[in-house]
């Protein structure tokens, strides 16, 4: 299997996983792409559905990272999905609420969706570095609304020939997501807020992966840089095992007939979860559509619905912050299937020069075939959080809660009964100021008393790492303004 750029339009470059892997973008700017999907058959579903999560996945990214043996990808599987990161036997439980199927994918040790991809990556990463001969050790850039930073950090801390920088936004992430970075252990993490958005974290990213002038200054400093966002395709790759998985797990408790078609509904804001789920589908998976539920940051929606993709809008802060992005980084990557390396490369110009671009009915017509789009506000986030609670008796977090609205809105929609499966992205504790205040409770002013009120009404229990932070003491207190970013990464290269 290889690689090209989202952007490659006359010189068609080639590069082995390895290399995408370790490089994370691409030299011109764009994401990195299979040049071909591989298919799966109704017999490779069967197959699956007797094999264990781990084994499924050695099973599943093999098919995209053919320079990596099966027992290279089964050990790394292993030691990922195993315990005691995750619960034994079961790293996705999918609940079953009312008409709903809940993928939870957040019971691995940040309590987000991240780690279903952020503690297999840096295995990856390291046979990559092998692998390729890089004599360099990797820099790995991460900008975080929130949840891929813990997750990240957390995955990389210690590892050898690496170190990671992660940028959040100040304001624009929890009590709780703040305090997992601030308090990350590890000899070779370094973590920095910015005033602004998340939106100017991530560009702030990209600028600096293109520098040329600062590829030659950690050259010096033996580095490179590299990528732990979803712009990486060691991240996308292992997220697509979790839609393949969910289908095995439904057709073995009987709760779909192998070929039935399953509707996906996904919260997303950088479009790379959802992404995951269209090459699983490509792949021939049977999802019928796939649902994109956005929070008031409606960019994505928009765009589904119009065609239309404008970042220059008013931005939001949300009760569901890892959500609350503007440039809608994958997004890039389902350009370049349904339109071609052309119109893609000429989109993202756009994008860049002028905050927005407009597809041709012929593209647009080849995304509605796949996606819906739904969103909702912060009123309507809190009204299906309390009523799930309060009549389904379930607690979800605020990213699942937009989720549960844009499936009950699609559910509203069909004609017929159809498997729809919600993908939970994050533990109702990593919020619990915004949860409670969605169940109409009153909210302490401190975080973690939030936590405890939350348990105490809930009965159910925190999870015990997101507990224990309030007793860990901050190591990352630096705010800088974005434009300080490179002079920071500079100063942690040379530390």
């Amino acid at each position: 299997m290889k690689f090209v750029s989202t952007r490659a339009r006359n010189e068609k470059k080639e590069y082995t996983a390895a290399e995408v892997i370790k490089q994370g973008l691409a030299p011109d700017g764009g994401l990195f792409v299979p040049t071909e999907i591989p298919a799966l058959t109704a017999e490779d579903l069967d197959r699956l559905a007797g094999m264990t999560y781990p084994q499924r996945a050695a099973e599943i990214m093999g098919l995209y990272l053919t320079d990596y043996t099966a027992e290279e990808l089964l050990n790394a599987a292993n030691l990922a999905y195993g315990a005691p990161k995750f619960p034994e036997n079961n790293p996705t439980p999918i609940t079953k609420v009312g008409s709903l199927e809940i993928l939870e994918l957040w019971h691995g040790p940040t309590s987000a969706f991240k780690d279903m991809a952020l503690q297999i990556m840096p295995h990856l990463l390291s046979m990559a570095l092998e692998k390729t001969g890089e004599t360099r050790d990797a820099l790995i850039l991460v900008a975080t609304s929130g949840d891929t930073g813990k997750a990240a950090l957390e995955g990389y801390a210690d590892v050898p020939r690496v170190r990671i920088h992660v940028f959040y936004p100040t304001d624009g992430v929890s009590r709780i997501q703040k305090k997992q970075m601030a308090t990350q252990q590890g000899s070779n993490v370094n973590v920095t807020a910015i005033t602004g958005n998340f939106d100017d974290a991530q560009s702030g990213v990209k600028a600096i992966f293109a520098d040329s002038e600062m590829a030659e200054l950690l050259d010096k400093e033996g580095l490179f840089l590299s990528s732990a966002n979803s712009i990486n395709w060691g991240r996308l790759v292992p997220q697509v095992v979790y839609y393949i998985s969910a289908y095995c797990d439904l057709m073995n408790a009987g709760r779909l007939n192998k070929g039935d078609l399953m509707d996906v509904v996904v919260p997303t804001g950088n479009f790379g979860n959802i992404f995951a789920c269209c090459l699983a589908k490509r792949m021939g998976l049977p999802v019928g559509k796939m649902i994109c539920a956005s929070n008031q940051n409606n960019v994505l929606t928009d765009f589904i619905n119009n065609g239309v993709y404008d970042r220059r809008r008013t931005f939001y802060q949300t009760v569901s912050p890892s959500m609350d992005i503007l440039i809608s980084s994958n997004l890039e990557r389902l350009l370049w299937l349904v339109a071609g390396p052309e119109k893609c490369a000429s989109y993202m110009e756009a994008l860049a020069k002028d905050g927005v671009y407009t597809v041709d009915e012929q593209v647009l017509e080849a995304v509605q075939a796949e996606f819906a789009a739904y969103f909702c506000d912060e009123a309507l986030t809190k009204n299906v959080l309390r009523e799930f609670h309060e009549n389904l008796f379930y607690l979800a977090d605020t990213h699942t809660a937009v989720a549960l609205s844009a499936a009950e809105s699609y559910r509203r929609s069909l004609d017929e009964k159809r498997t729809v499966l919600v993908a939970s992205t994050a533990s109702p504790y990593k919020f619990s100021p915004a949860v409670l205040e969605s169940l109409g409770k009153d909210v302490p002013e401190d975080g973690f008393e939030a936590l405890r009120s939350l348990q105490k009404i809930s009965g159910i229990p925190a999870p015990a790492r997101l507990a224990a932070l309030e007793q860990a003491e901050d190591r990352f207190t630096e705010v800088i303004a974005p434009q300080d970013m490179k002079s920071a990464v500079l100063a942690f290269a040379r530390s």
